[in-house]
């Protein structure tokens, strides 16, 4: 299959490159850096130089390319987050997610490509009852519903979604990465925070995360490529968990110190809402779906053997 890689040299694409190509896929990345262009190249892929903001570009390029099927990975997400800072650090991701897909999503159409995949997040779903693990079905915040920092990003995945699956593609709604190439990683911005005892459980520390190792994401990311849309699929591994439980475990695994636990009302000048929400309410995902649809199962069923061997 041709297929065209929005987001390409990402840390996502960087894994999805290898395997595509390894599945005999003809690929054709798009970056905007002509430097990482040629890494695409001595990788074994074609390379095309584009910018998403610009539709006369992405058009052009892909035409070129003449796709069967478009992958969207296109983020500009910092290395390091900061909650407070959350709306400013993520415009320019929300305008990818926004006037990017739309972009895409025409180009696509107009190339005739018979599949189109884009990257979307599995913990930003409105909220439940406690306990909650929130199949597809379940409906994401909504830009209203969103803590005021995260408005902007709310609405950003709900125009994503919407063009997406109006378009008969497939959404992934990808859980919180670790691996090479993040923020969870050895070398990551996460753990030099962790060693430092900037990052505590705060309250009760009861917010649940979905995580997904970056090599299981691009797995499932190829497994997709075989599934007619329009669908969603959380791209998970099999265990949610509170973060009073997943953060010392990394801590200990990173070799850093336990983390702190702080209150509530103490960490919220420090963290804001979206901090606090992501810290305290955040609810998980579950994987069901794309093992039965996809034939997909992740290699690090869990974090703790994913946070243990796949750092």
């Amino acid at each position: 299959m041709r297929v065209f890689l929005a987001g390409a040299t990402g840390a996502i694409g960087r894994q999805l490159v290898p395997l595509l190509l390894a599945a005999g896929h003809q690929v054709t990345g798009m970056t905007r850096s002509p430097e990482r262009a040629r890494e695409l190249q001595a990788a074994g892929a074609e390379a095309v130089l584009a910018d998403a903001l610009e539709r006369e570009a992405v058009h052009d390029a892909v035409a070129k390319a003449h796709p069967e099927a478009v992958i969207h990975q296109l983020t500009a997400i910092p290395a390091l987050i900061d909650p407070r800072t959350i709306e400013r650090d993520f415009a320019l991701t929300n305008r990818l997610r926004g006037e990017g897909t739309r972009h895409l999503v025409a180009a696509a159409q107009a190339a005739g490509a018979e599949r189109f995949l884009a990257q979307s997040i599995a913990f930003a779903y409105a909220s439940g009852p406690p306990g909650t693990t929130h199949v597809e079905r379940d409906s994401l915040l909504s830009e209203q519903q969103a803590p005021k920092p995260f408005k902007a990003a709310a609405r950003a995945l709900g125009e994503l979604e919407h063009a997406v699956l109006g378009a008969n593609g497939t959404v992934l709604r990808y859980g919180y990465f670790y691996g090479p190439g993040n923020s969870i990683a050895r070398e990551g911005t996460m753990a030099a925070e962790l060693r430092r005892r900037r990052v505590p459980v705060v309250g009760g520390g009861r917010g649940v995360w979905s995580f997904i190792h970056i090599e299981d994401a691009a797995r499932a990311t190829v497994a997709a490529l075989a599934h007619a849309g329009p669908a969603v699929f959380n791209v998970v591994d099999d265990e949610p968990a509170p973060v009073a439980e997943w953060l010392p475990a990394l801590a200990q695994t990173l070799g850093a110190p336990r983390p702190w636990r702080v209150p509530t009302f103490i960490a919220r000048p420090l963290a804001g809402s979206y901090g606090i929400q992501t810290m305290t309410r955040v609810q998980g995902a579950s994987n069901a779906l794309p093992k039965r649809e996809l034939d997909w199962r992740p290699r690090y069923a869990s974090w703790r053997e994913g946070f243990r061997d796949g750092l």
